[in-house]
């Protein structure tokens, strides 16, 4: 079984390297999206990713209430700096929830129907994994996004 520290290390990863996107980006180019439909900006896929660590880490797998409004999270816009500060407490979190999660053991939250039955929803490893996945991918969709933003800054 992976270690507490070990899995910190490959959220760090992917949790810094969305940090660093969206500072790189600033405020202005953060809260844009790409002129595709159903585009996010940056703001909005990582203010996605914490929305997915708190749901996933401190419902599912701790059983704190959740007040998550996901619909809310894809148009969340702002300042690059509180979105850092956020995304740092949450990290802070998960680390503190480490100590009590128990991978082989049921969620003590509901998973979502669908969910209940994949491997995300029934244990409480599951999820931690499903948080992973969820922010390898989005940072992946941050740094496309972020290539094309700046690519068409210095076209403009």
């Amino acid at each position: 079984m992976i270690s507490a520290e070990d899995y910190l290390y490959f959220v760090d990863l992917e949790l810094e390297g969305m940090i660093a996107i969206a500072e790189e980006l600033g405020d202005e180019l953060a809260n844009r999206k790409l002129e595709v439909p159903g585009a996010n900006s940056p703001y909005a896929i990582l203010t996605h990713s914490l929305g997915v660590v708190e749901y996933w880490g401190g419902h599912l797998a701790m059983g704190r209430p959740s007040n998550r409004d996901r619909a809310a999270e894809f148009v969340a816009a702002g300042r690059v700096s509180d979105l850092v500060v956020r995304a740092r407490r949450v990290r802070a979190q998960l680390m503190a929830d480490l100590d009590q999660i128990r991978p082989g053991e049921p969620p003590i939250g509901n998973p979502p129907s669908p969910d209940a039955v994949l491997p995300l929803g029934r244990t409480q490893g599951g999820a931690l994994i499903h948080i992973h996945e969820e922010l390898a991918r989005h940072r992946g969709q941050m740094e496309v996004t972020r290539d094309v933003l700046i690519s068409q800054t210095a076209v403009r």
